[in-house]
């Protein structure tokens, strides 16, 4: 962490924004949910060797995607009717995964704590480097480099705090 940035600053310019936006009542969202979030692989068969048969997320359609001749946009199911999607772009010259504004820093994927002990077991047994970060969370990489996590907070709670 940088030695100039003045954390009290950021907690009060925190405190400042949390009086200004939240609500109580919380007013409905004008969303139904997230359909998928769209991520690129560069293999497609390693993508779902990953997902489907490490972390046992059904992979539940692969088709070729609209924008880009060639592709393929497939799809895999991580429960309550969320979907985690991916796309190839088969020739184009794509840098590693950086994180950068704006873009993707991680995916928090919900687990029962059950699973999260049988997928951390997993992990250890493909020799996926993890890191535990609390009792309930596991950050790992996907296939592309690709930060992931695996938490056991239930849906809406993150390390005790109700956050929806």
């Amino acid at each position: 962490m940088a030695a100039d940035i003045d954390l009290d600053s950021l907690a009060n310019d925190r405190e400042r924004i949390r009086k200004e936006f939240l609500r109580d009542p919380r007013p409905e969202s004008s969303a139904r949910g997230i359909h998928h979030t769209a991520h690129i692989s560069s293999d497609v068969q390693r993508t779902v060797e990953f997902f489907q048969g490490l972390l046992e997320f059904p992979l539940t359609e692969i088709f070729e995607n609209r924008d880009y001749p060639g592709s393929s946009h497939f799809f895999f199911d991580v429960g309550q009717g969320n979907l985690l999607a991916y796309f190839d772009l088969p020739g184009l010259d794509l840098e590693e995964y950086k994180e950068v504004l704006g873009g993707h820093h991680h995916l928090a994927i919900s687990v029962t704590r059950e699973r999260w002990d049988h997928l951390r077991a997993r992990l250890d047994d493909a020799g996926v480097e993890y890191m535990v970060e609390s009792t309930t969370s596991i950050y790992f990489r996907g296939p592309d480099g690709e930060r992931l996590e695996l938490l056991a907070d239930p849906l809406g709670e993150m390390y005790g705090t109700k956050v929806l």
